[in-house]
């Protein structure tokens, strides 16, 4: 794939993480001479290909070596991919189901019957929205309780038209506001846990962005869980853990470190099934291959899972989530003291 420059946030100059501006001159340098190539019809392909090498090899050495935090800001990069751009990218026959029965809709969990990869779903996820009316709409992704329970309505739809669920997760967290409190947050939370662990159909989820908290639980309960490569899946954000144990946010950085905020170490830990791998420099770059790898990891895993008898994918379900959070301890055995540390304490003991 040749790199691309990164697209602006909303018009004007393109967004630029800091890690990245090093590269930018070269993005710069390449889109100048494609310029002076059109307007005067002289070749500089030769010109242009070497720098594009070099602009490669400089992709592959920077997003080779990121730092927990410097992962964060690339999954919440302004112009990766959403949960609806990936459904015009990759669905067909889209139909998109409201309303949670009780209270209303929320704009930040979309639910909906899709065909992935020829397969019909019920696909559910989270839209943070991309301009600011539509973040606002959408809360940023931090769904209210009648999200949940709009999700679970869903999917236990699904299961009964025999259809598997297909869960893509891009939120910091539940929305934290008083209305969500008052509206039974928590519950709708604790609900949607239990009762995922025992829906009986094919499960898959993906962390396509942020993967905060409750939020992302909420639907995250599945037969296959699986990250993008360069997102994140954590217990709180690294804002939310740096304001609880430094009483600041500005230490996001280090705790992101503490958090081990890397697909890679979640793989490790057995917190995830298996990681999408996203086009060179991130799906920010190129979405057209994001959605193409994140469709064939739909189809593979799905695949997977529903060659199980649904008794024996509830057994592999319950041992799995059992199996979260495990650790092994090893105790070091206990330096012994020397004769004089000894005798000095025996004589202090004795006076």
């Amino acid at each position: 794939m040749s790199a691309q420059p990164n697209g602006s946030a909303g018009g004007g100059m393109p967004y630029l993480l800091e890690f990245e501006k090093p590269l930018s001159k070269m993005e710069l340098e390449i889109q100048r001479l494609e310029a002076t190539q059109a307007e005067t019809g002289r070749d500089y392909s030769e010109v242009i290909g070497g720098i594009r090498e070099q602009l490669t090899s400089a992709l592959k050495q920077t997003y080779a070596k990121l730092t927990p935090w410097e992962n964060v800001q690339v999954a919440r990069h302004p112009k990766r991919p959403l949960l609806r751009d990936y459904i015009r990218m990759m669905c067909t026959d889209f139909t998109e189901l409201h309303g949670d029965r009780l209270y209303g809709d929320d704009r930040a969990l979309v639910c909906g019957f899709a065909k992935i990869a020829g397969t019909r779903v019920m696909l559910v996820g989270h839209q943070k929205g991309r301009d600011t009316r539509e973040r606002l709409e959408c809360n940023f992704g931090c769904a209210h309780p009648e999200g949940y329970r709009k999700a679970l309505q869903k999917m236990q739809l699904a299961a009964k038209f025999g259809l598997p669920v297909v869960c893509l997760i891009d939120t910091p967290g539940a929305y934290p506001g008083v209305e969500a409190e008052e509206r039974g947050i928590a519950s709708a939370i604790a609900v949607n846990l239990l009762e995922l662990s025992r829906l009986k159909t094919p499960m898959v989820a993906c962390v396509i962005g942020e993967g905060g908290s409750g939020g992302a639980l909420g639907i995250a309960v599945a037969d296959h869980v699986a990250v993008m490569e360069h997102s994140y899946y954590s217990v709180i954000s690294p804002e939310g853990c740096a304001a609880i144990l430094w009483k600041s946010g500005e230490h996001a950085a280090k705790a992101a470190h503490a958090l081990r905020l890397s697909p890679r170490e979640l793989l490790r830990l057995n917190l995830i099934d298996s990681i999408v791998d996203e086009p060179l420099g991130g799906a920010h770059r190129d979405p057209d291959g994001a959605a193409r790898n994140l469709s064939a990891w739909v189809d593979r895993s799905l695949r997977e899972v529903r060659r199980m008898k649904i008794d024996a994918l509830m057994k592999r379900r319950y041992d799995r989530l059992r199996a979260l959070g495990s650790f092994v301890t090893e105790s070091k055995p206990e330096r012994p003291r020397s004769r004089r540390s000894s005798k000095a304490v025996t004589e202090a003991a004795a006076s």
